[in-house]
């Protein structure tokens, strides 16, 4: 591969859409499981892979921001990361003249 820098850019888009859909994920059962999901495994998990997330969102948040709103926060911030991502490479490709879909 002749531009590495285009790889890492799809890389890290990649990692911002799986963080994204597992706090979708997290989201939605939270919203069908109610008071239950906390007992729940596959929520469990949820929390297990968006907890990194989450502890960068609250370094990073001012601490009138509570933690009960973090995940939203999170998912905003990792959203306009994603945007960021697309516009990055989108630049990248007309500034090499590539045809990047």
């Amino acid at each position: 591969m002749t531009h590495p820098e285009l790889l890492v850019i799809g890389i890290l888009r990649a990692l911002v859409e799986v963080a994204l859909l597992f706090l979708v994920g997290q989201g939605v059962l939270a919203l069908l499981a109610g008071s239950r999901r906390h007992g729940n495994i596959i929520y469990k998990f949820f929390l297990i892979v968006t907890q990194p997330v989450i502890k960068l969102v609250r370094f990073i948040a001012p601490p009138q921001i509570i933690d009960k709103h973090l995940p939203f926060v999170a998912f905003f911030v990792l959203f306009w990361c994603w945007i960021g991502l697309a516009w990055l490479k989108r630049t990248y490709c007309e500034a090499h003249m590539l045809q990047c879909f």
